[in-house]
């Protein structure tokens, strides 16, 4: 016996099996613009070092930590000239308290360099993608020893340079930082030093894109792959109160933190203009047991995520350089694939841009529908919104999947027919030139 199908047209829908966002032709010469030739240079000057361990020399001029930093600030100030000074460079010191039980056994000067593009429009508002300064081989006191730190973390730290040579020829509506952050392998320092300085002076932070190797493309496991990397999210902040927490149970939102909608954007721009990558969205706050620069952020209330290569190589990292039975061990520069360090930098670009471009995130979201056959979102009016964008997903569903555009100075709209215990909900603010902020997952329910 034939079955029946019957099919439903909801009327202005638009189904998608995932987030896309509106092409901008402007964004490919962005990326266009990446140089894996300037990449590899920078990788080679930081690995020329000698070491760039946290404790190393500060005094010497070729070798240590002190000459690396100098040079990455040099390097910034040179970019900034070349554009009329339009980079803000920047020199945070902060003291880290010895401490005979960590990895900072005195009290260390702990520096991190950055770059700011001021916003035209947002110039408190900042998106930011960092990399690490620092590296470090078997013993993480070792300041002396050979320690390269080629793709751990020169290649992150390169790829902040780069994008800040590319984007300086740009002007953005919002902030962006390109930084360098020192201490991470004794305890993510800079990154603590960086996010309370946030705080204290009151940053409104979109996201921080925390680059931690993202040069080798041959992992231990003996997969080699040039397309695929891993984008890190935790589920929810931790400064969320016993209240909030306790909401999710009854209305959802494990899944959906501002860390969770920055990585989806990352993963949707990728797609969208570098759709030969493979993202991976990990839905953790880091490796398994392990920390990077994006963490003491997220602990201070802002959304970060931490971008890498999807196979890592153990033999390369964190190892004395030697070889043992045949293994070559240390993490030196013929373990970088420049190809791939340039297609990370690409989306790294890709995210950046598409968010400065786009408007603030719609505020104050709610949604109401229990017990009814459609759902009502609400929001605040965005400044410079030009429409909004309405997401729904299946709840086990990684990414959004449907959307609706909602045109003009609308500040609430009822998804009729869409029941509101299947699915997931988010809005998105849409500027006049396409592009869209992060999504916002509702906080509340209308009418309370």
């Amino acid at each position: 016996m034939m079955r029946r199908m019957i099919i439903v047209y909801f009327s202005g829908l638009l189904l998608l099996s995932a987030q896309s966002l509106t092409v901008d032709p402007s964004v490919y010469k962005i990326l266009d613009d990446i140089s894996t030739d300037q990449l590899e240079k920078y990788v080679t000057k930081l690995v020329n070092f000698g070491t760039r361990h946290t404790l190393s020399d500060t005094v010497s001029n070729t070798r240590g930590i002190g000459a690396a930093r100098r040079w990455i600030k040099k390097e910034f100030e040179e970019i900034s000239k070349d554009c009329g000074g339009c980079l803000e460079v920047e020199e945070q010191w902060s003291l880290a308290k010895g401490n005979p039980k960590s990895r900072i056994k005195k009290d260390t000067w702990i520096v991190n360099i950055y770059a700011v593009k001021r916003g035209t429009k947002y110039p408190n508002r900042y998106v930011i993608m960092s990399g690490d300064i620092d590296s470090r081989i078997s013993d993480p006191l070792d300041g002396k020893g050979d320690s390269p730190g080629a793709n751990d973390n020169a290649s992150g730290m390169a790829g902040a340079i780069e994008l800040a040579r590319v984007l300086s020829k740009h002007d953005f509506p919002t902030s962006i930082i390109l930084a360098g952050l020192s201490g991470e392998e004794q305890g993510l320092f800079g990154g603590r030093f960086l996010a309370e300085k946030a705080e204290k002076e009151g940053w409104e932070i979109v996201g921080i894109l925390n680059n931690d190797m993202i040069g080798n493309i041959e992992g231990v496991d003996g997969v080699i792959d040039n397309r695929t990397f891993r984008i890190f999210s935790e589920p929810y902040s931790i400064l969320e109160t016993e209240k909030q927490l306790k909401q999710k149970r009854f209305y959802g939102g494990e899944n959906d933190s501002e860390s969770r909608q920055l990585a989806r954007h990352v993963f949707a721009s990728t797609k969208t203009y570098l759709p030969e990558m493979n993202p991976l969205l990990i839905y953790r706050l880091d490796r398994f047991g392990r920390g990077g620069h994006h963490r003491p952020f997220n602990e201070a209330g802002f959304p970060g995520v931490r971008i890498m290569e999807a196979h890592e190589n153990y033999n390369r990292q964190h190892q004395d350089i030697r070889t043992e039975n045949g293994i070559k061990y240390g993490d030196v520069i013929e373990g970088v694939n420049f190809d791939y360090c340039a297609k990370l930098t690409a989306v790294n670009a890709a995210a950046l841009v598409t968010l400065v471009m786009a408007p603030p995130k719609p505020k104050n979201v709610k949604i109401g529908g229990v017990v009814k056959p459609s759902t009502v979102l609400s929001w605040d009016k965005v400044d410079g919104a030009a429409g909004y964008k309405l997401y729904w997903r299946d709840t086990t569903a990684p990414t959004w999947q449907y959307s609706k555009w909602v045109g003009g100075d609308v500040t609430k709209h009822t998804l009729e027919g869409i029941v509101i215990d299947n699915y997931l909900f988010g809005v998105a603010a849409v500027g006049k030139n396409g592009h869209e902020s992060m999504v916002a997952y509702p906080g509340g329910l209308i009418g309370r």
